[in-house]
């Protein structure tokens, strides 16, 4: 289940053409696997502080493509942040799927 939608990225991103779709996508993906990687919890799309993160995450990697997989120093603490209070607040109170 996706966190963020294309067309949610694209929204976010400001980007109204299609030429960069699967890259964005490659980056929703990436974003969701990074998140999950990181706190153990599968989240959807309800959950708004992780749709937060992977914007963020997605955004950071978007507009600095040379350093994909890495934040920005801008960008590092917030995603930290917000990582660490998704980790704390559910890693464990998911339903049977794993999904919070």
């Amino acid at each position: 289940m996706m966190i963020v939608t294309l067309e949610e990225a694209k929204n976010w991103l400001r980007v109204d053409f299609s030429d960069d779709d699967a890259l964005i996508t490659t980056l929703i993906n990436a974003a969701e696997e990074y998140l999950k990687n990181a706190t153990g919890v599968e989240f959807n799309e309800n959950n708004h502080l992780a749709k937060l993160f992977c914007m963020t995450l997605i955004s950071d990697w978007y507009e600095n493509r040379e350093m994909i997989g890495k934040t920005t120093d801008q960008t590092r603490p917030i995603i930290q942040s917000i990582l660490t209070q998704l980790t704390y607040s559910y890693g464990g109170d998911s339903d049977e799927s794993g999904t919070v």
